[in-house]
Formats: structure tokens, sequence, C-alpha cells
């Protein structure tokens, strides 16, 4: 696995199998968050199999498909819920990316977006694209 860490409650992942979670449950996550929509997978590994495999570690799930290019203030917001509802949180997608735009996407108004970005970086993700719709957002809340 290849957990990067967002902050003190939230890291991100590529794609997690279901032989994975009791190990992330014993790592101490206590709820996982799938964003890969099912279409993007084989039935292995869909939301129902990581939904059971989650339930069998002791772990609460989420499943928020994010189709690329596809934000919505509802996505937006219940990434959110998920990640602030108890921890700590493994969330994950193909690459680990969508998951960390809708981190940085959670963030605008309470962190500046030049630290949101920062942080993504220091976790291997180039976000720096989204930089004004951070600031945007930011924008809105204040």
């Amino acid at each position: 696995m290849d957990l990067r860490q967002l902050n003190p409650n939230l890291a991100v992942s590529p794609q997690i199998m279901p032989e994975d979670v009791p190990a992330l449950a014993e790592a101490g996550f206590r709820v996982l968050v799938n964003n890969r929509p099912d279409d993007e997978v084989g039935p292995d590994i869909d939301h129902d199999v990581m939904a059971q495999a989650a339930a069998d570690a002791g772990m609460s799930y989420h499943y928020l498909p994010f189709h690329p290019g596809q934000i919505t203030p509802d996505l937006i917001s219940d990434f959110g819920t998920a990640v602030e509802a108890g921890g700590p949180v493994i969330a994950y997608c193909r690459s680990g990316n969508r998951c960390t735009v809708l981190w940085a996407l959670t963030q605008a108004g309470r962190v500046p977006a030049s630290e949101i970005v920062e942080t993504a970086a220091g976790a291997g993700y180039d976000i720096s694209g989204i930089q004004p719709l951070i600031e945007s957002l930011a924008s809105r809340k204040g």
C-alpha cells in the first residue's frame, strides 16, 4: 500500500484491495472512503466488496464515486462529512489524486490555497491546476 498522509486524520492512497483492509484497521484507521467509481473496476473490488471488507474489519465505509471532471457540491460536502465523522480516515481512488482534490476543496476557506496545494505536493500530488477553484470556493465562504 502507498499511504500518503495529508493531515493527522486523513491519508490517501491508490487502489486498496479487500485483503489490505484488515491491516489498515490494525494500523488504526477507522473510516474507509472509496472515491473510485465501480465502472472503473471489476466486481472483485467494487464498492459492495469493499464495503464488506470494511465491515469485517470494523471500519465505517463511505462510497463516494468521483468520476474525473465531475466535481459536485454534494460530493465535496459528503467527502468532508465522511472525513470529519471520525477517524483516522483512509480514502482511495485509482491513484489517490481525486481523493486529494476532494480534500483540498473541503479545506477551501479554512486554509490558504497555497498551503493546500503545497500539502498535496508534499504527498506527491500536483493539484496546482485547481488552485483557482480552491480560491473561488474560499471567497464564497468568506
